[in-house]
């Protein structure tokens, strides 16, 4: 057993991959090899079943940490704002509010009223305008509110992520 933050489990996963992925890399390279046959072969430094082992060793480890990470996710609370949340319920949430940022980040950046430019194709002489529906204010506001709250949420799991320890078993 190892105990661990999120924080450093997602470095040593960022390590397992960097090592799976030269594995791979070295194996695509090595596996075969072209020779002619007037030439003495050279042929690469390659072994199928060190390499295999190694990736499996590594993909145990990345099952092992993730595990613990997501387990940890779904059973520790911790305070955001005024209520109680497990890590996956706010990333879950998070989600959410960006998605909603987005939309209302477009929304206070409309022009109250815009003229449209009008087609060659319409018949019509006088200009069109388009109008927002909203209330401009209550837009920035709801955007204010939920930047903020995503912002409490972040500081939440960072602190959450280079704090709270876990025990990985590898």
């Amino acid at each position: 057993m190892t105990m661990m933050t999120s924080a450093y489990a997602n470095k040593i996963l960022k390590k397992l991959k960097e090592d799976k992925d030269y594995l791979t890399q070295k194996e695509r390279e090595c596996n075969t090899y072209v020779a002619a046959l007037d030439e003495e072969p050279v042929i690469p430094e390659y072994n199928y079943a060190e390499v295999a082992s190694a990736i499996e060793e590594i993909d145990e480890k990345i099952v092992k940490i993730k595990h613990a990470i997501n387990l940890a996710n779904t059973t520790n609370e911790i305070n955001v704002g005024k209520s109680k949340m497990t890590i996956d319920q706010i990333l879950v949430r998070m989600a959410q509010l960006n998605k909603r940022r987005f939309m209302l980040d477009v929304m206070r950046k409309q022009e109250p009223q815009k003229r449209l430019a009008t087609s060659y194709m319409t018949r019509k002489n006088a200009p069109e305008y388009e109008y927002i529906n909203y209330d401009m204010d209550v837009v920035k506001a709801d955007y204010e509110r939920i930047d903020a709250e995503i912002a409490s949420m972040q500081i939440a799991l960072d602190r959450y992520n280079l704090t709270v320890e876990f025990e990985v078993d590898f």
